[in-house]
């Protein structure tokens, strides 16, 4: 685990989440190796209860400003209440390979 993503982790952890996926997705892209500049994200948190779903990527978004305004290029996010998460199917489906990508 890099720097990045230690980072993206300890801003998100005020969240409280019940379950967090953060995955460093740089490898599917056209970056040197070992980058952390593309990223994807699965959070479950009770601070998404009575908030839309742009409510949530902006709160994310907010957290993460330092590391969005920097380092990382893109990120992905599933933002779900702990209801939503136990109705679905718990799986995190896996990104499309980028057209451009290294791998």
């Amino acid at each position: 685990m890099g720097p990045i993503e230690k980072s993206i982790l300890s801003a998100l952890a005020v969240l409280k989440p019940h379950f967090l996926d953060l995955r460093n997705e740089s490898f599917l892209h056209s970056v040197p190796k070992h980058s952390e500049t593309h990223f994807k994200l699965t959070i479950v948190s009770d601070v998404f209860e009575q908030k839309r779903h742009v409510q949530r990527h902006q709160l994310v978004f907010g957290l993460l400003s330092d590391q969005l305004s920097g380092p990382v290029h893109a990120l992905s996010m599933t933002t779900l209440t702990l209801d939503e998460w136990n109705r679905a199917s718990r799986e995190i489906v896996e990104s499309p390979k980028c057209m451009s990508g290294s791998s």
